[in-house]
């Protein structure tokens, strides 16, 4: 017994040091810097909560928020009421479902660069051609370009390959309702709509529980997407928190004060995912 659990901790042990070297040490060094002038190089001197005091009288830094939280809660809905769809359509006893299932799940083994290079390429050309050939002046013109609807792009795009995975996990869910529960709720005139309310989204609660939380989160820390899509464009209508983060750290000598974005930004998402959890299993119990 001994001699299993000293292999246990000599085998956690290399990925222990690891994750505390490459992740641990580099968070609590942003924190460092946050209190301090540092610019990426050079010396530096600390400043106390001055960074922090600036982040809230800083325009930019509002409006990053403010689109990233407004992309993030669009967003989620949309991708988990898509996802649920497909997933009870995929769950149905239709041909080739195995087949489908797999097709579905491509998106999301796909790089985001990669295909947010292609979804730039077909909202910036083929799109509009198409649209034009067809006499549709509304999407004509490349909505990337446009500051009030290249968000929609970005949406779009996050949504799309998103759904993949949300996919998986609500099939996962309803493969584990027991179909007596259905003929039971037939018996007594259920139709699909009552069925799908009183059965089927009480016993898939802790799914989208997970989902949800997943989702917001990951949308809220969307960079790869913008990157492709707009870079942050036209003019700074789609800057998301991470593309600020890192452009001013990194591009703009502001790492000591992107460092504190960093460490705002941080908190807020611990915050959002925890009210979430908490507040959607208060809501699995009263299911």
């Amino acid at each position: 017994m001994m001699k299993n659990s000293r292999a246990f901790y000599w085998m956690v042990l290399p990925g222990l040091a690891l994750f505390f070297l490459f992740h641990t040490v580099p968070v609590l060094q942003g924190i460092f810097y946050s209190f301090t002038d540092y610019k990426g190089y050079g010396e530096f001197d600390f400043v106390g909560l001055k960074n922090y005091w600036n982040l809230f009288q800083d325009d930019r830094v509002y409006h990053a928020y403010l689109f990233t939280f407004q992309f993030a809660i669009i967003s989620t809905l949309l991708v988990n009421m898509i996802s649920l769809a497909l997933a009870m359509g995929l769950n149905a006893k239709i041909p080739f479902r195995k087949t489908m299932r797999g097709i579905f799940f491509l998106p999301n083994v796909l790089s985001i660069l990669i295909v947010g290079y292609i979804f730039n390429y077909i909202f910036a050309f083929f799109l509009p051609h198409l649209a034009s050939q067809l006499g549709i002046d509304a999407l004509s013109a490349n909505i990337l370009g446009d500051p009030d609807m290249a968000w929609i792009g970005v949406v779009i795009v996050a949504v799309w390959q998103a759904a993949a995975f949300n996919t998986i996990l609500y099939l996962a869910g309803l493969q584990t309702i027991p179909q007596d529960l259905y003929e039971a709720a037939s018996l007594d005139g259920a139709g699909k709509w009552k069925s799908f309310w009183h059965v089927t989204f009480p016993m898939i609660a802790p799914f989208f529980t997970i989902n949800m939380v997943l989702a917001m989160k990951n949308f809220l820390m969307v960079f790869d997407h913008i990157i492709a899509l707009t870079g942050g464009g036209p003019g700074q209508a789609t800057e998301a928190i991470s593309l600020l983060i890192y452009r001013g750290g990194f591009e703009g000598g502001e790492f000591a004060y992107q460092a504190a974005n960093s460490v705002v930004y941080f908190v807020l998402i611990v915050i959002v995912s925890v009210v979430q959890l908490k507040y959607l299993q208060k809501r699995e119990v009263n299911l």
